[in-house]
């Protein structure tokens, strides 16, 4: 690997995260999640950032988390973008089961894989993993060939295809590269939960996977969480409840 690609890679690799919230995922359960670390603490491997989406409990199944990705990124507005070139960092999908006919709806976006196939197939490196499991796009070398987005198996992944305005200074986005969830990094880094997190509290647990102590490891021994498409061995980031 270049040179020139391990310094933007390092320009991604700065802090850690956390906060305090209460949130029930069962009648007499409640959890106070405290993830705090200092900032300007490394990002390493001994932390694996993730959250369990409790699907019962989303408000209008997942579009608020839509609405908080939005607002917090600037992205969905484009004036001039077809329908199939729009946008979507997250999006709402409506599940029916076929022998049922059970229907739900649940937010997808980037499950930032522990093996992620978008940075498997990236000829850059612009799609990369962090040591702390957030998969991210570095903007500098992306040359928009969409292999990544070929490559999700969750079709998280859009290309921006128009001139931007009015961006969001922590949070730069480019013609002609590819974008999806960040999982708020640049909150993460700033000792602060994802939006969407922060917008549905009773519905998401964010927190550090690879403690057993954590609240959202604790939840997964509990009442366990599933993954989608588990059968990829992806091992995601992004886990749900009641799917």
């Amino acid at each position: 690997m270049s040179e020139t690609t391990n310094q933007y890679r390092r320009k991604f690799l700065t802090s850690i995260v956390g906060a305090a919230t209460a949130i029930t995922i069962a009648p007499g359960v409640i959890l106070r999640q405290v993830e705090a670390k200092p900032a300007g603490e490394a990002v390493t491997d001994k932390v694996r950032w993730g959250m369990l989406i409790i699907v019962a409990k989303l408000t209008d199944g997942g579009a608020n988390v839509v609405k908080a990705c939005k607002q917090e990124h600037g992205w969905g507005d484009e004036p001039h973008s077809s329908p199939e070139q729009k946008t979507h960092w997250v999006r709402k999908v409506k599940v029916t089961e076929k022998l049922t006919k059970h229907t739900f709806e649940l937010p997808i976006m980037c499950q930032h894989c522990e093996t992620p196939p978008c940075a498997d197939v990236c000829p850059t490196g612009a799609s990369f993993k962090r040591a702390d499991g957030i998969v991210l796009v570095d903007k500098h070398i992306c040359i928009g060939c969409r292999y990544c987005m070929m490559a999700c198996p969750y079709k998280a992944r859009s290309l921006v295809h128009e001139k931007l305005h009015n961006q969001k200074a922590y949070s730069p986005r480019g013609i002609g590269t590819v974008e999806a969830c960040t999982m708020c990094v640049h909150r993460i880094d700033n000792d602060q939960k994802p939006a969407c997190v922060e917008a549905e509290p009773e519905a998401m647990i964010f927190g550090d996977l690879n403690d057993p102590n954590s609240d959202i490891s604790k939840v997964l021994q509990q009442f366990g969480g599933k993954q989608i498409r588990a059968d990829l061995g992806l091992n995601t980031g992004v886990r749900y409840h009641g799917i």
